[in-house]
């Protein structure tokens, strides 16, 4: 399977089965098989060569997953147009914004114009198209109903993206809060503090012991600052790759995240929402429980839900009923156990899990919305304390010596 890095674009000029001169650009792995894509287009290439790289960087921004859900909502409101499938890569290209989204998008209408199907042209950037995706587009090639599969992905991409935005927001303010306390405490005990210790030591009297304390944490502070923010900064970047390269590592982090006090409900809720939102989307498009119950597990994005719904697959293909096989993880509450269950009865089991996704992805956005609320006066209080206790011991000793006086 090729990917997106061993591709690359050949710029070429020939004629056509006309005899007009034609030029454009095309992306293969090598120039050979770039002239071969344009025989079998009708064009006889006369000069093949790499298209030259810009000077400084690749120029355009880079591709969001959200990028990627709106390439995939213009593809299907095409087609459901009628416009046909090349055309409908040309139109899509030619109004986006992100010259690297562009260019992804021609390469791969290169391949569908040269008789590759879409979902073995998708299967080529697996940067950008995951195996659920290309999966599902194949099920719709399959099916003869393409842009109704698109559409359904274009939900699920869509509603998907917005849960992680979501997320990230309920992440980041809680970090915003850390990284504002330790900036503003930092500058303090570097730049204000020094200039009271200049004063106190013409002081003849002894200093509270708060103050005194506070003192030593500033010439710890300002003769070790390089080291404590270059060991902050490092620790960062050592958790997310030992997240990154263990597999055990991860799995903690996974567990304590889901026992964090505000944060672990929300993650829990959208773990949730995610399942449900998958296996909605995967068993509406026609695909296996068993295939299907393989790509939530993917999706999960936690290794404590990854192997509990592992462990669902195994028990469903022994010929366990699904919400029975839900109910002995003890990883679910009884709301989607009960919703699956009565979505298995009726037969209508796609719809029920779409009422629960909705359901945990609305509470999701609701807890989001209270943390920021409750955050906004935290982060006030938090700076107040640390200001206020700082100001505070520095002004101790005026304030004792003027109850000498």
């Amino acid at each position: 399977m090729a990917s997106v890095s061993t591709n690359e674009i050949f710029v070429y000029k020939g004629v056509d089965r006309k005899g007009n001169k034609v030029e454009g650009e095309v992306s293969s792995s090598s120039s050979a098989i770039a002239k071969a894509q344009l025989v079998k287009q009708g064009i006889r290439a006369q000069s093949v060569r790499k298209k030259p790289k810009p000077l400084f960087g690749g120029g355009g921004k880079k591709i969001k997953p959200m990028d990627i859900a709106v390439f995939t909502r213009q593809m299907a409101t095409m087609m459901k147009a009628g416009v046909p499938l090349v055309q409908s890569f040309d139109i899509v290209a030619d109004g986006s914004e992100n010259p690297n989204i562009s260019k992804l998008i021609k390469a791969i209408r290169e391949d569908v114009s040269s008789g590759s199907g879409f979902a073995a042209s998708l299967r080529k950037h697996p940067k950008y198209f995951d195996d659920l995706f290309c999966n599902l587009v194949e099920s719709g090639e399959q099916s003869g109903a393409l842009e109704t599969m698109l559409d359904r992905i274009a939900t699920y991409k869509e509603k998907t993206e917005q849960l992680k935005a979501k997320i990230k927001k309920a992440m980041t303010y809680p970090a915003a809060v850390v990284v504002v306390a330790i900036v503003v405490t930092g500058i303090l005990l570097v730049k204000v503090v020094p200039q009271f210790a200049e004063t106190f030591s013409s002081f003849g009297a002894d200093l509270p012991a708060f103050t005194l304390f506070v003192l030593n944490l500033s010439e710890l502070a300002q003769a070790y600052w390089y080291i404590i923010g270059g060991g902050m900064i490092a620790g960062f970047l050592l958790f997310g790759k030992a997240k990154e390269k263990s597999e055990a590592f991860a799995s903690m982090v996974d567990k304590v995240s889901l026992k964090l006090p505000i944060v672990g409900p929300i993650v829990y809720q959208s773990i949730l929402a995610r399942f449900a939102r998958t296996l909605s989307t995967t068993f509406a498009a026609g695909v296996p429980l068993i295939d299907a119950l393989q790509s939530v597990a993917g999706a999960a994005g936690n290794s404590v839900y990854q192997k509990a719904i592992t462990k669902i697959r195994e028990e469903v293909a022994t010929g366990t009923q699904l919400n029975v096989s839900i109910n002995n993880t003890k990883k679910f509450p009884p709301l989607l156990i009960q919703m699956t269950a009565i979505g298995e009865e009726s037969g209508a089991l796609d719809e029920m899990l779409d009422k629960v996704a909705n359901y945990y992805e609305e509470a999701v956005d609701n807890m989001v919305d209270s943390l920021t609320s409750l955050l906004e006066p935290m982060i006030m209080a938090v700076l107040g304390v640390l200001v206020g206790g700082l100001m505070v011991a520095m002004y101790l000793p005026i304030f004792n010596i003027g109850k000498v006086i």
